[in-house]
């Protein structure tokens, strides 16, 4: 095992999660995950015993720590709805973070999050804590993305391999090298099937000053706002579905009941669409929510109206919190939110993995939702 580094941040810049910090990034992630990443009241059971245990789960601003400070990037793969069935045995990104190290024969400085959705906010703090090192305050994505390449340190150059994929057996896969970043998704969505359809992956380092260029900013600060501005709202009797709009620059596009449901597992995905009845300003109205992990794209009354990069999310109705897809159930009273994506998701780069068409919908131009503070031309 590589020797431990000096560390390469001032300790003062940490902020250390509380058990209700992590009630509301229950919350956030939920949101941010548009549907995908994993559940993550499952991934917050993991992170409280691992408080519990006695670990501290340590946020890092990204540009508190040194440029040339090593950071790993790790986020669970496989389909979301497996994770419901087979719980995480916990240690499964510390094999990861170990191989990584024993491969590179250099110690990590830093733990990035691949994706701040679902579970996938939570599963990369437990690695943290549980290798001693602090996760910085960013993620690859701003939201949940279905697909590996699909990050902006990919987008951007970065290449993911060497990677190490660990699941809940034991079981460590080494990608020594891939010729491009699909043909790593493609390799390891092979494997994760193989391993029953759920498995932790840690992606090449990177220096912290690529992480702070293209990461997606303040990720982990935003969820947890995310989910504080629910729980303060339900607590005042107000509007949580309007608390989450406010802080995000969204706007509620519909509101419904879920009258059909078609959802399978495909080649490591979870592939479908969903039906809603239109209520309140909505009555008379239907639309259409098409899924892979995540939504992806909203038609109401066979319009589309809303698609990837944006987010579209699903909350309950009545208490604003985030419905993920393998939590949908028939007869299901939701609001359909949209939320802007980063600046980051929306270069000519980023869209040609990340926009309609990398989905499968050639035909559908991506028309960016305004971004907070900016009014629609």
């Amino acid at each position: 095992m590589p020797e431990a580094r000096k560390q390469k941040y001032d300790d003062a810049a940490l902020r250390r999660l509380t058990p209700e910090d992590l009630d509301a990034l229950e919350i956030g992630a939920g949101i941010l995950g548009t549907g995908g990443g994993g559940n993550p009241y499952q991934g917050k059971l993991l992170v409280l015993e691992a408080m519990k245990a006695g670990y501290e789960m340590k946020v890092l601003a990204t540009d508190a720590i040194e440029p040339d400070a090593l950071c790993m990037s790790i986020g669970g793969i496989g389909a979301p709805v497996v994770g419901v069935e087979r719980i995480r045995e916990g240690r499964e990104g510390l094999r990861c973070l170990r191989a990584m190290e024993e491969l590179i024969r250099t110690p990590i400085d830093a733990i990035v999050c691949e994706e701040i959705g679902g579970a996938n906010a939570m599963n990369p703090l437990v690695t943290a804590a549980l290798g001693g090192l602090p996760i910085l305050d960013c993620d690859g994505m701003g939201r949940a993305f279905p697909e590996m390449q699909m990050t902006t340190f990919s987008i951007y150059g970065h290449s993911s391999t060497p990677s190490v994929m660990c699941d809940l057996h034991g079981n460590a896969v080494i990608f020594s090298h891939a010729v491009s970043e699909v043909w790593h998704e493609r390799m390891a969505r092979a494997c994760v099937v193989a391993q029953g359809g759920g498995a932790m992956l840690a992606t090449a380092p990177m220096q912290a000053h690529y992480v702070h260029q293209y990461g997606i900013p303040k990720s982990f600060t935003k969820a947890i706002a995310l989910g504080e501005a629910v729980i303060r709202a339900r607590k005042a009797q107000e509007d949580p579905i309007a608390a989450v709009c406010a802080l995000e620059g969204g706007r509620r596009v519909f509101n419904g009941k879920i009258t059909d449901l078609k959802r399978h597992l495909r080649g490591g995905f979870v592939i479908g669409d969903m039906e809603l009845a239109g209520f309140d300003d909505c009555n008379g109205q239907t639309a259409n929510v098409a899924i892979q992990n995540e939504f992806l794209v909203f038609r109401r009354d066979g319009v589309i109206e809303v698609c990837v990069p944006d987010l579209i999310v699903l909350l309950d109705v009545d208490t604003g919190y985030p419905i993920t897809t393998e939590m949908l159930r028939y007869g299901q009273r939701v609001a359909v939110v949209a939320i802007p994506c980063h600046e980051l998701l929306r270069s000519a780069r980023a869209l040609d993995v990340v926009g309609p068409a990398a989905f499968g919908y050639p035909d559908i131009i991506y028309s960016p939702l305004p971004a907070p503070g900016r009014k629609a031309a």
